[in-house]
């Protein structure tokens, strides 16, 4: 283990002292930020086919400019740049945090020729596999091509891999169905096995130590399956492919090393969806789209190390969450997706940010001296609006928003112009009405206008009122395809990245994840 203890902590830094003083001043509303000549322009950004508009975040210029000298005193760009080299700034484990060296194109990277070589190795692995898989060239034990693929995994054995595959879901193959189990109740496995045909089943087990309970319960019960279902015993490999960093622990469980794809110890579970465990969304939507991702987050990834901090979308969105987080006092972050494809993007990113941020201490071991790392929750936004939306405009919690919206529509329906239209008029009425909310003055002229008597408008005046002032941002892809998904993961990743560096935690490690596992195992006993 390694530790860093000669950096001063997000108290002790001047920016991070003023920042506090301006939070503790009567904040400006909203309605009178958003009055101000060209906000829109001066706090949106775009890059990777993303645009953000940050222009209804509760700052203003003396705030953002805190805010940035906060990021400058905490060595952001050093941090970061020490994540790209491969530094080992998983202090805990002594590991590099090289997700972003997954993605690097064949001319390497800071990280060095070594790491990508074995990188691209993999890579191709990977990707010449699902191709022959999707072509018939790779088979069951029958000679019949696969039309089915079941993941078992869990975490980021899971929930990337999936997420990508219902937002990639136009780019499916109409013969080869993916299909994706985590949980070890007996019912989400069989409720996928029952109706498939076993010896036209492919089964990928993940996992990066080949000991996750969970995960190896499924398994097992998938192997009998597939033994009563008729797959010889002797058989059984051709219809199985591990992915993991233990390869010697799959082998000692009988899966072909030739279909054992790998990944290192360097990987975090939850940024993995780069590796070889990306191997069931390649599978599902080809090689091409899959390398297409990748170089999405490569995209942003160049974006992350070289555009100025002002002008810096992760960097942004991660000083915004601070604000809001740190300084205003607001424990969670509401997201919302106005694409139906991006239905698993929450959970994804509520796992990248709660297992990450997640930490009670500093980098040093001392108990943390800031608030950390926000709750992260929400779903699709025109289901939230008819359910918990309630509660963010009337309610007594104070809870900021990230908004997620496509910029156009590619579904082959016919009214699928009208269908767009609709949903984005829901995204921008939301955010205004967040930011800008209904006085009681104004709710009684509503009402009054409407027909109401003079009393009942006073009456109902309180119970229709909105107070407003709710900060949101709104994130804009342009389309949503491999790339721009593949910008958006890492978009979040980085922001993820970059609040851990300010409130100076490891954010790589995941200890309040083990201590259950090791119980859960102790009390197998």
């Amino acid at each position: 283990m390694t530790t860093q203890t000669t950096f001063p902590l997000p108290v002790t830094l001047p920016a991070w002292q003023h920042l506090v003083a301006l939070a503790a001043e009567e904040q400006v509303s909203l309605r009178d930020r958003l009055a101000e000549p060209e906000r829109a322009q001066r706090l949106t950004w775009s890059s990777c086919g993303i645009t953000l508009d940050a222009s209804r975040q509760g700052i203003g210029t003396e705030i953002e400019h805190a805010l940035l000298e906060l990021a400058a005193q905490s060595d952001v760009a050093g941090q970061r740049e020490a994540m790209f080299r491969g530094d080992p700034i998983n202090t805990t484990e002594g590991r590099p945090v090289l997700h972003v060296a997954l993605r690097g194109d064949a001319a390497g990277g800071p990280w060095g020729s070594d790491v990508q070589a074995l990188v691209h190795r993999e890579l191709d692995r990977v990707c010449r596999f699902a191709d022959e898989v999707r072509g018939g060239i790779v088979r069951g034990h029958s000679g019949e091509a696969f039309t089915d693929v079941v993941n078992i995994g869990i975490g980021g054995s899971d929930l990337g891999p999936r997420m990508a595959a219902d937002a990639l879901a136009h780019l499916a193959s109409p013969t080869l169905r993916v299909h994706y189990v985590s949980n070890p109740d007996a019912w989400a496995l069989w409720s996928v096995l029952r109706g498939l045909d076993a010896k036209r089943t492919l089964v990928v087990v993940s996992s990066k130590t080949f000991t996750t309970q969970e995960t190896l319960t499924n398994a097992a019960s998938a192997q009998r399956w597939l033994t009563d279902q008729g797959v010889p015993a002797d058989a059984i490999s051709q219809h199985l492919v591990a992915i993991t960093a233990s390869p010697a622990k799959s082998a000692g469980m009988g899966y072909d090393p030739q279909r054992t794809f790998l990944f290192w110890d360097w990987v975090g579970g939850r940024y993995s969806l780069w590796s070889a465990l990306g191997l069931p969304l390649a599978l599902g939507i080809g090689s091409a789209a899959f390398r297409e991702l990748l170089a999405g987050g490569r995209a942003m990834d160049e974006h992350f190390r070289h555009a100025p901090m002002a002008e810096n979308l992760p960097v942004r969105l991660a000083l915004h969450g601070i604000w809001n987080r740190s300084f205003l006092q607001r424990p969670t972050q509401l997201m919302v997706s106005y694409a139906s494809r991006l239905v698993r993007f929450v959970p994804f990113v509520q796992q990248m940010d709660m297992e990450s941020n997640g930490k009670g201490v500093h980098i040093d071991g001392h108990e943390a001296t800031v608030e950390t790392g926000p709750i992260v929750w929400g779903g699709l936004g025109i289901d939230g609006q008819h359910a918990y939306f309630q509660l963010v405009h009337q309610g007594r919690h104070a809870i900021p928003v990230d908004f997620i919206g496509l910029q156009t529509e590619d579904t082959p329906l016919p009214l699928a112009a009208t269908h767009h239209a609709v949903v984005n008029l829901n995204l921008r009425a939301q955010a205004q009405a967040m930011a800008l909310g209904r006085t009681p003055a104004e709710t009684e002229a509503l009402l009054l206008a409407e027909g109401a008597d003079a009393a009942t408008a006073r009456a109902m005046a309180p119970h229709r009122s909105f107070p407003g002032n709710i900060p949101s941002h709104i994130l804009w892809l342009d389309r949503l395809d491999p790339e721009r998904l593949g910008a958006l993961i890492a978009l979040h990743e980085h922001k993820v990245f970059t609040q851990a560096a300010i409130w100076r935690i490891n954010a790589f490690d995941q200890w309040g994840v083990e201590l259950g596992k090791t119980m859960a195992k102790a009390m197998e006993r």
